[in-house]
């Protein structure tokens, strides 16, 4: 093998606070190294069959593809070879000197300098490659891309420090092969039956075989392996999800997950299922324990691993499955594609849209056995991914209301800010006479919990659901409705409890309303277009004022939302509504001061706003009538 050329680059600076991380023990378990680096060589060479496809000559001179280890404990190095894609000068750069992919400086500024977090977060990225250095002080890749010539090798070679250095070599066949030169606390992973059973455990659903010398026992056998070594492969070398059901462990489908995931800790739940008829293919889909830190950012690649007939077409296809379970994770193998199908196929395929269509159901499924029959787990996962659940309904009209029997929202019910509460167990709650789901929507938990809009509501035992993500405002816009009752803000339109109030209520609220016309016309004057409008309220009983919106206005929430996102937001006026019990507006109402009276209506009205969680558009003014007032 020959050299030349040799340079000398520095990583790029996430890579080196990244092997800081790696080589203080970042991984409490050291064995991780050979199933990320065992799953690395599997995806080249599924990149490899999948670039032959349109190119047949790549893999002729070698068309077995496998993976394999040699431990050399005189060297104390063990070495991991594949005959798959291999790399280039320039892939080796991106690859092994940089991060390249989207979100690497927001992965960054995320690491806290804790290592349990940071190791969650090293889990949720996939960095794999770097996790050699565990156990390596010094670690040698040694690479030539499929079709090139032999003198087009590449030598990468670093200590783990701040810098790498590249030579050209001449290298016979293709592929990669990574050495590791091993730290003197890593001498058990020059034992080859410790070995074999790391990749047994971590890496037995590899579809190809790994393969390592033969054990032998006699000197004779000895002699003989010295001198012409033999191998066999130590898995099973078969797809995970082409076996049969039955004869795959809970543990190896978990182990599968993290192969296909890079994550960390094992799914909270999985589906491996076997579809024949108009359409035939076979899914394994995984539900994660945990977000991946890159979740809102929905530009972000997502989506199955694609299979076609066992040969490996893309990662990340997107086409079977909606936006909102973009954290599902998993393969799809299927017979019903062209091997050489292209993303743009792909969106036109009735094919697709069958099968998107029925492993969405196939999702649905798994949450709603989750939610009924492992609560424990299903409150993990709300917590993980419920905002992006919360998008279904407006994403997805044909599974709308299977999605809403999986929402979960906190309740002036419960005490805390738990979202315990589905809209059926709301619904079997509501009061005889009720007939709307009552809500409200605000910035904070504290803020929905201690909105004005509640009082009447707290008063006569009715629930009133508290949704305080910014995504709920999106979600009522598009799920109005559930089990044939009206979803209704209380912070919207005018009050009216329908049945729960009796005639006697409305006839005192009736004569209340017209003690206070003359309070309401000199009010009106005062705020001008502040307001759309003012009148008397029936909704609160302590406090002595508040804004709604009308009932198809944008509400005040929501226009701070879009605000905050840097969208236009449609001008809505608030409508402000007054308790004709509160002793405030008694006093407002034997006001005789006309100068008095304004005061008392703009700070009425300003603290109407801020518990609305609305801003002050001069908050000196204010601050400057309270004064007032106090010493009044």
């Amino acid at each position: 093998m020959s050299t030349a050329q040799k340079e000398t680059h520095g990583f790029q600076t996430e890579v080196k606070q990244l092997l800081h991380l790696m080589i203080h023990s970042l991984y409490s378990n050291k064995e991780i190294f050979l199933r990320e680096l065992v799953s690395n060589a599997s995806d080249a060479a599924d990149k490899l069959r999948f670039e032959a496809i349109d190119n047949p000559g790549l893999l002729d001179s070698d068309p077995d593809l496998k993976i394999v280890i040699d431990i050399n404990k005189d060297a104390r190095t063990i070495t991991i070879r594949d005959n798959g894609i291999g790399m280039n000068r320039d892939e080796v750069i991106s690859n092994l000197g940089t991060i390249a992919r989207s979100g690497t400086k927001e992965f960054m500024t995320q690491l806290s300098g804790d290592k349990a977090k940071d190791s969650q977060m090293i889990g949720q990225f996939g960095v794999g490659f770097y996790s050699a250095f565990i156990v390596a002080d010094k670690v040698t890749v040694n690479t030539r891309r499929a079709g090139e010539a032999a003198d087009a090798g590449i030598c990468w070679e670093s200590q783990g420090e701040g810098d790498y250095n590249l030579e050209s070599i001449t290298k016979a066949d293709r592929g990669t092969e990574i050495i590791m030169h091993l730290k003197k606390d890593a001498d058990e992973f020059l034992d080859a039956w410790r070995v074999r059973t790391v990749v047994t455990k971590y890496s037995d659903h590899i579809a190809l075989p790994i393969e390592m010398k033969k054990e032998v026992h006699t000197d004779e056998e000895k002699e003989k392996q010295e001198e012409n070594p033999e191998y066999e492969a130590v898995n099973q070398a078969k797809a995970l999800w082409a076996r049969a059901k039955a004869d795959v462990k809970d543990e190896d489908y978990q182990e599968f997950y993290k192969h296909v995931s890079h994550d960390y800790e094992a799914p909270l739940s999985w589906s491996h299922n076997k579809v024949e008829g108009k359409y035939e293919y076979t899914s394994l889909l995984y539900i994660p324990s945990h977000p991946p830190f890159d979740m809102w950012n929905r530009d972000n690649p997502r989506g199955l691993k694609l299979y076609v007939q066992r040969v490996f077409i893309m990662d990340e296809a997107e086409q079977f499955l909606p936006m909102y379970l973009r954290f599902v994770k998993g393969v799809l193998d299927t017979k019903d594609l062209p091997l050489n199908i292209s993303r743009e196929i792909l969106q036109r395929s009735k094919a697709v849209d069958a099968m998107k269509s029925a492993m969405t159901k196939r999702v649905l499924d798994m949450l709603e056995k989750m939610a009924k029959n492992d609560p424990e787990n299903y409150t993990k996962f709300w917590a993980a991914f419920g905002e992006v659940i919360k998008e279904g309904p407006g994403e997805d009209t044909a599974n709308k209301d299977r999605i809403a029997k999986l929402l979960r929202f906190s309740s002036t019910y419960n005490d805390d800010d738990a979202q315990s509460a589905s809209l059926a167990d709301y619904v079997e709650r509501m009061r005889e006479g009720q007939d709307k789901i009552y809500y409200i929507t605000a910035d904070t938990y504290n803020a929905a919990k201690h909105s004005p809009h509640l009082e009447v509501f707290t008063k006569k035992g009715i629930e009133v659901l508290l949704l305080h993500n910014r995504i709920d405002e999106w979600l009522v816009s598009h799920l109005t409705e559930f089990d044939g009752k009206q979803l209704q803000s209380v912070a919207k339109g005018d009050l009216d409890l329908g049945d729960l109030d009796d005639a006697e209520t409305k006839a005192e609220q009736e004569q209340q309303e017209k003690d206070l016309e003359g309070v309401i016309t000199q009010a009106k004057e005062i705020l001008g277009d502040k307001i759309k409008d003012i009148r008397v309220t029936h909704r609160l009983t302590d406090s002595p004022a508040c804004l709604v919106f009308d009932e198809n206005e944008m509400s005040g929430h929501l226009q701070r939302i879009m605000q905050a996102a840097g969208q236009a937001a449609p001008a809505s006026t608030p409508i402000f509504e007054v308790n004709p019990a509160h002793a405030l507006i008694s006093q407002l109402k034997n006001e005789q001061d006309d100068e008095k009276f304004s005061d008392w209506v703009h700070l009425l009205f300003d603290q109407a706003l801020l518990a609305e969680g609305g801003q002050l558009d001069d908050p000196g003014t204010f601050v400057k009538r309270m004064n007032a007032m106090l010493l009044g």
